[in-house]
């Protein structure tokens, strides 16, 4: 089996992405006849195994999930794989926990799972408990043979011990007869054969204005709170009663909004009136008053009320898995603008009208020509990449009323082409927008702009398989999929849950929360001792404040990260980021690092690979696309996409690598 008698690995990192290899390493060796072998696994994280540091179960509730209970799992679901040990879906767990009445849980969680159905989103607290349940159930199974070892330290250095090799011909998890040698900061050692890095969200070196606005704001006696993870900071220290600005609105914004209302006392009820998925916020006075900035001048699109991950009559028919292996059989390295993008743009305007001839049919002048005319004027010609656009815009302006046109990249910036008199105008323009976004999310299935972003987010499981693992050229990486393309999708299809919107709704209402504007411009004003903002289509003046919070997580690039482990790491060679080359020939450093697949081995200074150490999770960044996403568990009914687990099927690779088995085809 190209492995010694006596296996040592080292996780390093313990939260789903470590636990996946865990479950992996035991599912694999159990199927394994190892009955003269033995495998001893360290597990290193200073945050509890199953959780690790993002899903602790002991944070807020108030902090919700991006993705209904149904989606997320930590247990594959793949009959090719060696079959799980133990556990099941979040969404199996949760139908167990109701059913048993969840002994063992705390009063807040049999609370919240009590009222928690499979559609609804569950808190980040009860994800982890469902984490860390699934890990006790493993721990229960272990196989005979294995030994597990659990460290709570960080790891601070990984050196190559004598013999490891290095040659780019060494085999693939068998680092001959060396290893590494870990040091921990608590004092201790370890000796492991294979290293797996699942570092998950790191620190990072704040840019050169956060790092200005932290270091005015000791000086002047402001208060500064740079990227972090929201459980991570204490909220306490944000003032009552006064103004403070909030930087960013996209979903961490909420988890912001969230502890500075909610989380100090205040409540939302429905509104008077009966007034149809409106809110009223009743303040706690205990809040400061939130003024709120962002590129785009609003937050992301709520999510649609749908039945399922992707919406069920929404069928992709130009961006296919099966379009994807044409590009692969012909030999072709797809570029995203030119390839993979018109395919998708088709894919997201039929969705819209085909929704809007069944929603509003008033809108749209002789439906069954309109739509027939529309579907031929969609289909791929190889010889005319762009008279398609102007053709189908030609048909559009002779068939659809001009107010129900879809403007596909206008969905993502809805305060284009606009100015404001004053704040007070521009909070009653984006609290229109919230209550409009919220009454489509409640429509689901039958409004045509939601069935468009379905489209759009239907792709994303497409594209994370086209992308992956060089799929499309560098220059389009840089500067199409992650120059324009993500920020774009993840504004429409990334959005929170729709009760965010109504709740945001109601704090404008109320006066608690206010908005800048598109492009907002901070500074600090020494003389006033105040934080500054302004917005070039807001004719108001600056709003200013002694607090600013960054609304958002550390920079994801393990150049910037200030870990010291990684550091080492790279400064000692054994790892590197990627590289890539732009459309001008410019070699730039990206955010991942470089590793080769498969497995994800991680590729040294030298450019071999450093044997016996591999890559799982958001260090991939350069490699997959969207790694922060959890794997999705299998739909009950409806299409199931290969990327949706693909997480645990690089951490079964890894395993089997370690154990040094063949990989599964």
């Amino acid at each position: 089996m190209g492995k010694s008698q006596n296996i040592r690995v080292g996780l390093i990192g313990a939260g789903p992405r470590g636990t996946s290899v865990l479950e992996r390493l035991l599912a694999n060796w159990a199927a394994t006849d190892t009955q003269t072998r033995s495998l001893h696994i360290d597990v290193v994280d200073p945050y509890p195994a199953g959780p690790g540091h993002v899903w602790q179960p002991g944070q807020s509730r108030l902090y919700l999930m991006n993705t209904q209970s149904f989606y997320p799992t930590l247990i594959p679901e793949d009959e090719r794989l060696a079959p799980p040990l133990a556990g099941g879906s979040f969404e199996k767990w949760r139908a167990q926990q109701q059913s048993i009445g969840g002994p063992g849980l705390s009063p807040e969680e049999r609370e919240e799972l009590a009222a928690l159905s499979s559609h609804d989103f569950p808190s980040r607290a009860l994800y982890g408990r469902y984490l860390q349940s699934t890990l006790e159930e493993l721990l229960e199974r272990v196989p005979a043979g294995v030994e597990i070892t659990f460290h709570r330290s960080n790891a601070v250095a990984a050196r190559r011990l004598p013999g490891s090799g290095g040659e780019p011909n060494d085999s693939p998890g068998n680092p001959a007869d060396g290893g590494f040698d870990v040091e921990l900061d608590d004092g201790g050692r370890l000796t492991v054969d294979s290293l797996v890095l699942a570092l998950g969200h790191l620190e990072s070196r704040l840019n050169p204005e956060q790092r200005s606005f932290r270091d005015t704001a000791a000086e002047l006696g402001l208060l500064y709170v740079p990227p972090a993870a929201p459980a991570d900071v204490d909220w306490a220290l944000i003032p009552e009663n006064e103004t403070v600005l909030v930087r960013g609105m996209g979903l961490n914004f909420f988890d912001v909004m969230g502890q500075l209302t909610e989380g100090r006392g205040g409540r939302f009820v429905p509104a008077e009136g009966g007034l149809h998925g409106k809110l009223k916020y009743l303040p706690s006075g205990r809040e400061p008053k939130i003024i709120a900035g962002s590129r785009r001048g609003t937050p992301y699109r709520a999510k649609a009320g749908l039945d399922g991950y992707y919406p069920k009559s929404v069928r992709l028919r130009y961006l296919t898995e099966n379009a994807v292996e044409r590009f692969a059989a012909a030999g072709i390295q797809p570029g995203f603008d030119h390839d993979l993008w018109p395919l998708l743009h088709r894919d997201a305007l039929w969705a819209y009208y085909s929704t809007l001839v069944v929603a509003e049919p008033m809108a749209v002048s002789d439906a069954t020509e309109f739509l027939a005319a529309l579907e031929d004027l969609l289909q791929p010609h190889a010889h005319a990449p762009g008279r398609w656009e102007n053709q189908v815009a030609e048909l559009v302006s002779s068939h659809v009323a001009a107010s129900r046109r879809l403007d596909l990249l206008g969905l993502a910036a809805p305060l284009a082409g606009q100015s404001f008199a004053s704040r007070k105008e521009l909070d009653a323009a984006v609290v229109e927008y919230l209550d409009d976004d919220a009454r489509r999310s409640a429509l689901g299935e039958a409004d045509p702009v939601k069935m468009a972003i379905g489209a759009l987010h239907t792709g994303r499981a497409i594209l994370k398989t086209a992308v992956a693992d060089g799929g499309i050229t560098d220059e389009s990486w840089v500067g199409e999929l992650r120059g324009w393309f993500e920020s774009f999708v993840e504004g429409l299809a990334s959005g929170p849950p729709a009760i965010r919107a109504e709740q945001l709704a109601a704090l404008a209402r109320a006066g608690v929360v206010s908005f800048m504007g598109p492009d907002p411009r901070y500074s600090v004003d020494r003389s006033k001792r105040a934080f500054r903002a302004v917005s070039a289509w807001v004719h108001d003046d600056a709003a200013e404040a002694r607090t600013l919070i960054e609304a958002m997580s550390p920079a994801n690039r393990v150049a910037m990260s200030v870990s010291p482990f990684l550091r080492q790491l790279l400064d000692d060679g054994l790892v590197r980021p990627k590289m890539m080359m732009t459309a001008e020939g410019v070699p730039v450093q990206t955010s991942g690092l470089d590793v080769q697949p498969h497995p994800y081995r991680l590729v040294g200074a030298n450019g071999s690979v450093t044997p016996g150490m591999y890559a799982l999770g958001l260090q991939l960044s350069s490699t997959q696309w969207g790694t922060a996403i959890a794997a999705e568990a299998r739909p009950s009914d409806g299409p199931s996409y290969r990327s949706g687990q693909r997480t645990l099927r690089d951490a079964d690779e890894i395993a089997r690598d370690m154990l040094g088995l063949p990989l599964q085809e």
